[in-house]
């Protein structure tokens, strides 16, 4: 049965092949993916976006995202999900935001995916779920963490184009950050453990234009950059490409409870060993010793550097194509659509 789904995206952030946050990037497969098998795929996005199916664009948020943006982009989201939904007739609408309790729509089948830590969602909006709405999140460590009360699916894991990462490049002596520029990814501890352990740092990322994230990067990022240290900015999925390809490893000093990481299954599609600190899932996509190290603090990070070279780039490669299919994810989602959606109709 081909499916009318609706995939809605945060509205702060533009979704596309270049697209830098990890909901983005699974919202930008699953467009593709549903397009490709026949489906009718629905975006509603910002203007920036580039989809495969149908782009249902709203006006990019410029300046700061404060609440009275968010307040005004709810409202607009609000009101273009029920534009949409008279005129298309979904079979499902698929949200993707943090905020998306902001504005769910209030009946018809909908599904969540739930891509950060659950404590950073109201609990409300995780166990007063009305009939038709179902959520679910990206890894088993994620889904442990659900609090009493919370009615959440299997996770669907994430998955990356395994295929896409396999050029060749040359290794170069530097390491590499990427991911958003805010505190919880613990940038400044790269900054520290690279400069321990005296090799270059990469930093790519994107700003974003909170004034909680312009701050960090000013007083705890921009003080540590210089020869060693280069601020690369936003990377294109080509750059991001190269830069993973030839890094010596990718560091992850996350200070939240990761509940997945796409650029760590990224690095290791390119044979590039990933350490990141003990954190969420980040335990379930790295194999200590193997494809990475997990270490505690950025002392252990800056000792895991120096010991990447004994870390085998084809143990890394074979690992990602192992378990970290993007295929697969994708027919696991289409497969929750037919299922959600033949429930929602067997209750009407």
């Amino acid at each position: 049965m081909s499916l009318t789904v609706v995939n809605v995206a945060y509205p702060f952030a533009a979704v596309g092949p270049d697209a830098a946050g990890g909901a983005e990037q699974v919202l930008t497969a699953l467009d593709k993916a549903l397009t490709q098998a026949g489906h009718r795929s629905i975006v509603l996005a910002s203007e920036d976006s580039v989809v495969s199916g149908m782009h249902w664009p709203v006006r990019k948020q410029e300046g700061a995202i404060d609440q009275r943006a968010r307040a005004r982009a709810w409202g607009i989201y609000r009101e273009t999900i029920d534009t949409i939904r008279r005129s298309c007739k979904p079979d499902i609408v698929h949200l993707h935001g943090i905020d998306f309790h902001s504005y769910c729509p209030n009946e018809g089948a909908t599904l969540v995916t739930l891509h950060l830590p659950l404590s950073w969602y109201p609990k409300a909006a995780l166990q007063d779920v009305r009939p038709g709405l179902w959520m679910n999140g990206v890894s088993e460590t994620q889904h442990r963490s659900s609090p009493r009360g919370a009615r959440l699916l299997s996770p669907i894991g994430n998955g990356v184009d395994v295929d896409a990462f396999s050029s060749r490049h040359a290794k170069r002596n530097f390491a590499l950050f990427l991911g958003r520029l805010c505190a919880e990814k613990g940038v400044h501890l790269a900054i520290e453990a690279a400069r321990k352990a005296g090799i270059a740092l990469m930093i790519g990322g994107k700003v974003f234009a909170y004034e909680e994230h312009e701050h960090y990067f000013k007083t705890q990022i921009a003080p540590g950059l210089g020869p060693l240290c280069n601020f690369l900015g936003a990377l294109t999925f080509t750059r991001k490409r190269r830069f993973l390809a030839a890094a010596r490893c990718l560091l992850i000093p996350s200070l939240a409870e990761e509940t997945s990481s796409l650029v760590a299954m990224e690095a290791m599609a390119c044979g590039t060993p990933v350490i990141g600190f003990r954190r969420g899932a980040l335990c379930e996509i790295v194999s200590d010793g193997r494809t990475g190290f997990l270490v505690e603090n950025a002392e252990e990070m800056a000792e895991a550097i120096g010991s990447v070279a004994k870390l085998d780039a084809s143990l890394c490669k074979a690992e990602a194509q192992a378990r970290f299919s993007l295929g697969a994810m994708c027919t696991n989602y289409i497969e929750r659509y037919h299922d959600l959606v033949g429930r929602w109709a067997a209750a009407a």
